[in-house]
């Protein structure tokens, strides 16, 4: 059982001393999984890892239904809220208040003819939305794979699927959502 366990177990089991050992505990992988969900966010987005984690941090702290019985467990949830707190900041960027469909242009990269990545945290999000309404286990696969930065296996397992079940979920789930996220585009 590792630390991060023991831990999470003392917190559901009342030890308020816990919380304070979590974070220390986890903040290298936070921090690291915050990277890769904002190392595939579109240029200009001004949200730091730092400031990712620890939005995500004090929402799972503030969670009253905390169930994280596991490493695996917390780390999905964890996960799950950084998602949450990407489409938040998406859509607060993309209403009216805030510029509406202004792009912020950095004057040293002017000059390039070069677009960003098409990666649309909502168009991933409506998608995902319509995918849980048809088939919650798939949704709930591409939410552990691409947010949680679980493998196949991991991801398997978190759902009680067989590892050849996953992938062939995982197969018709990318065409899907690649279908509809162009589609919508």
């Amino acid at each position: 059982m590792s630390d991060v366990t023991r831990i999470l177990e003392a917190i559901e089991n009342g030890d308020t001393r816990a919380v304070d050992k979590l974070l220390p505990a986890v903040y290298e992988e936070l921090r690291q999984l915050a990277s890769q969900k904002l190392f595939r966010e579109k240029p200009g987005q001004t949200l730091q890892a730092t400031a990712l984690v620890h939005e995500a941090y004090l929402r799972l702290l503030g969670d009253e239904d905390q169930e994280w019985n596991s490493r695996t467990r917390f780390f999905t949830a964890a996960a799950e809220a950084m998602r949450r707190i990407l489409i938040e900041n998406a859509r607060r960027k993309k209403s009216e208040k805030h510029g509406g469909k202004r792009q912020r242009v950095d004057l040293q990269d002017a000059d390039l003819a070069i677009e960003g990545p098409a990666e649309d945290v909502l168009a991933l999000d409506e998608a995902l939305k319509a995918l849980a309404e048809m088939d919650a286990v798939k949704a709930d696969l591409v939410k552990l794979r691409y947010f949680a930065g679980l493998t196949q296996e991991e991801a398997a397992e978190v759902l009680n699927l067989s590892e050849r079940t996953a992938k062939r979920h995982w197969r018709f789930t990318r065409a899907w959502l690649y279908n509809r996220i162009a589609a919508a585009e």
